[in-house]
């Protein structure tokens, strides 16, 4: 177990992190690679996905019976021991995911899809559905099952856990999280 950071990021390090990328935390056969739409600047900051406090991934993750407990970010590498994984659409860190072109959105699509066919988990969850109907040209796609695969795996779109998405509660988020839980066939794990 990483010990967690116990001081934040200062302004300084924060703003040196804008356009960082961070490592993928990816192994072959996963079963559900989680896909953020891009690295917040203190996910960049730290190294670690879904760093940033209010960010609700992690509670999500854990409410959703994917971890026996609540993980914090700097746990991150313990993810595929678990079958589970991060990545994101777009590589480079922003403040916010708006400030993201379409194009960032396009190739990173056609990038994770690369990636998909590498690794082949048998499920990706993409946390973002407006980034999931930019990057893969779906305008109408919803929350849930999507019809097609992406390079052999399921896909399934989630709502954004950032604690800027005030439409879902830390309860909502985790049922969501559940349902996919639930249609992978992973046990609960709480």
């Amino acid at each position: 177990m990483t010990t967690p950071r116990t001081t934040r990021p200062t302004r300084a390090e924060l703003a040196a992190a804008a356009d960082r990328t961070i490592p993928d935390v990816l192994a072959p056969g996963l079963a559900v690679l989680f896909v953020g739409i891009n690295p917040g600047l203190w996910s960049a900051a730290t190294g670690w996905h879904f760093a940033r406090p209010g960010n609700r991934f992690w509670p999500a993750l854990h409410r959703g019976g994917f971890t026996p407990r609540l993980l914090h970010p700097s746990e991150q590498d313990e993810l595929p021991a678990l079958g589970l994984g991060i990545t994101n659409m777009a590589a480079r860190a922003s403040a916010r995911a708006d400030e993201l072109s379409s194009e960032e959105l396009l190739d990173g699509a056609a990038i994770l899809t690369d990636k998909v066919g590498h690794y082949q988990p048998r499920w990706v969850a993409v946390v973002g559905v407006t980034a999931y109907r930019i990057g893969f040209q779906r305008p109408k796609a919803t929350f849930g099952p999507q019809p097609e695969s992406l390079a052999g795996a399921r896909l399934w779109v989630l709502p954004n856990p950032s604690g800027l998405n005030a439409h879902f509660t830390p309860v909502t988020l985790g049922v969501a999280f559940a349902e996919l839980r639930v249609a992978t066939g992973l046990p609960e794990r709480r």
